[in-house]
């Protein structure tokens, strides 16, 4: 797989709480200079981004994130308010305790809630993979697709873990139809990414991918 192919599976991410807008726009840049899928930023940046990419490059944030224990209301009012300043795509975080207690409709109800806020927009669901058994990750990826959402997530990369290239697998196995897999967390450089796209992953959620593209450029460029 070419490079170019990879960079259009990458929502090209920075979501450090001590973020600048100088960072925010530089990462920007490059989603727009190396085709990203988009740029995965904090709320708080998405209206200022969307006004500076226009159309050339899709904006996504994140809702509940990183630890999914708000209110669906909440949730529901930080997905609508992101939308409003410009999201393209919307990756939430799931309640774990609520899987963790069984609570599978209550986590469905609040999928398929911010999935009519979102409506034509994208949503991922993150279940935060590295805190589930086996078997509720196949759970998930029923709730997940029974919910009509986009795309399930393996990680925040804010956890204990992020993404496996055995969790990729057993995602790509269990979902349904129409559902896809993203990818995020720990993935570090080209050879990651083209391992978890074979495996089923159509998106990747990383920060490390474009920096090693461009200090492949800056080695050629030395010669």
């Amino acid at each position: 797989m070419d490079t170019k192919e990879i960079l259009s599976r990458c929502d090209h991410t920075l979501l450090n709480v001590d973020s600048t807008w100088d960072q925010i726009r530089g990462i920007c840049d490059d989603g727009m200079k190396y085709g990203t899928a988009s740029v995965c930023i904090p709320p708080s940046f998405v209206k200022r981004a969307k006004e500076y990419v226009g159309d050339r490059l899709k904006i996504c944030t994140v809702i509940g994130f990183p630890n999914g224990y708000n209110t669906t209301a909440v949730k529901e009012f930080e997905t609508k308010d992101a939308i409003e300043c410009g999201a393209d795509e919307i990756d939430m975080v799931i309640n774990i305790g609520a899987l963790k207690e069984g609570r599978y409709d209550d986590i469905l109800d609040e999928i398929k809630a911010l999935k009519t806020v979102c409506g034509e927009h994208i949503l991922k669901v993150i279940i935060e993979a590295c805190l589930l058994t086996d078997e509720e990750k196949k759970k998930m990826c029923e709730v997940v697709t029974e919910a009509g959402a986009d795309y399930i997530k393996t990680s925040t990369g804010f956890s204990t873990g992020g993404a496996t290239r055995e969790d990729v697998a057993l995602m790509k196995a269990n979902v349904g139809e129409g559902v896809k897999v993203k990818a995020a967390g720990g993935i570090k450089d080209l050879k990651d990414a083209e391992d978890f796209i074979a495996l089923g992953a159509d998106r990747l959620g990383t920060s490390r991918v474009v920096k090693a593209v461009k200090a492949e450029e800056a080695a050629e460029g030395e010669y």
